[in-house]
């Protein structure tokens, strides 16, 4: 075994590409039980109201469930190229792959995947985590572990001391971006509480307020496109990152939070009494124990031995 033979007996092993977030399916697996739960209660209620509160869960519990998996998602913002480029370092060996970046809150994905998967005697498919916080540290593990070239290149742009200052764009925003998205579900908690109640009119003001700060986190991401973009040079081509999956989905639940919280406003000062009906809130409990103070029934046989003598009444009388 020599040392230019394409072989590398000094490299770990390659880790196992990346199948699916365990925080994201932690999180599906969650929201899913609740709607589970929340949906076995259907075949107690009656008529069309079935149907209502069918959507009303399956509505509130999608939208609080993409409010939480948007701040775990890794695309955001995402590139992809093909092109031929040298594998790894110590080597002339070039390598035909597609690679990709996938931008999150939190860090950057980066995926290297021969085309075909199998080059050099080697399975060439990588994903690879660079979180903000831990970047230098991450770098320095992936320098040690001789991960391709691609991977060290495109993580290198992402390092504090590179000219390009791209983490420093790209953590903030996704720092407050963050933020607003859990003040989101705050207010998203809060509307739901707030459907329980004789207060519609409140609980729709909620959901639009959930719609505004999904709005706002879209509007912290997005100043990264406000400043001059780091153009990533690989082989003889070049790349920059775009709005992805994330974004966009974001926009829709915004977009879908602000037309059903105006419409509750809206109905509620319209038709406040149906409203309250569909939402099982209309039922007041002073006006049910009034009507069952009006209706009395009394005793016969008690009555039957009971008078009331004239001097006793006058008696009274002067009494008064």
């Amino acid at each position: 075994m020599t040392f230019y033979d394409d072989i590398y007996p000094f490299y770990t092993v390659q880790r196992t590409p990346f199948i699916f977030s365990s925080r994201l399916l932690t999180i599906i697996l969650v929201f899913l039980v609740l709607a589970v739960s929340l949906l076995l209660i259907l075949p107690g209620i009656r008529g069309k109201s079935r149907l209502f509160w069918t959507f009303r869960i399956v509505t509130s519990l999608f939208i609080g469930a993409v409010i939480v998996a948007l701040n775990f998602t890794n695309d955001w913002a995402e590139a992809r190229m093909t092109t031929k480029a040298t594998y790894k370092s110590f080597s002339n060996a070039v390598v035909n792959a597609e690679i990709g970046l996938h931008v999150g809150l939190y860090g950057i994905n980066v995926t290297l995947k021969g085309n075909p998967v199998v080059q050099f005697n080697e399975t060439i498919d990588y994903n690879e985590m660079f979180t903000w916080h831990d970047t230098i540290e991450e770098y320095e593990e992936a320098l040690e572990k001789g991960l391709p070239n691609p991977i060290l290149y495109i993580a290198e742009k992402f390092t504090p001391s590179s000219p390009c200052g791209l983490i420093f764009q790209y953590r903030y925003s996704g720092r407050y971006a963050s933020a607003t998205l859990w003040t989101a579900f705050c207010c998203w908690m809060l509307a739901n509480i707030l459907f329980s109640m004789p207060v519609i009119r409140y609980a729709g003001y909620m959901v639009v307020a959930t719609a505004a700060f999904i709005f706002f986190s879209m509007i912290s991401f997005t100043t990264i496109m406000n400043v001059p973009q780091c153009v990533f040079y690989i082989g003889t081509d070049s790349f920059e990152t775009e709005y992805s999956h994330s974004f966009w989905l974001a926009l829709a639940t915004g977009i879908l939070c602000t037309l059903i919280g105006l419409l509750v406003v809206l109905l509620d000062f319209l038709v406040p009494e149906k409203m309250k009906e569909a939402f099982s809130v209309g039922v007041d409990g002073c006006e049910d124990e009034d009507d069952s103070y009006s209706e009395g029934y009394l005793n016969s046989f008690f009555l039957d031995g009971v008078t009331i003598s004239p001097v006793n009444l006058k008696v009274t009388e002067e009494h008064l």
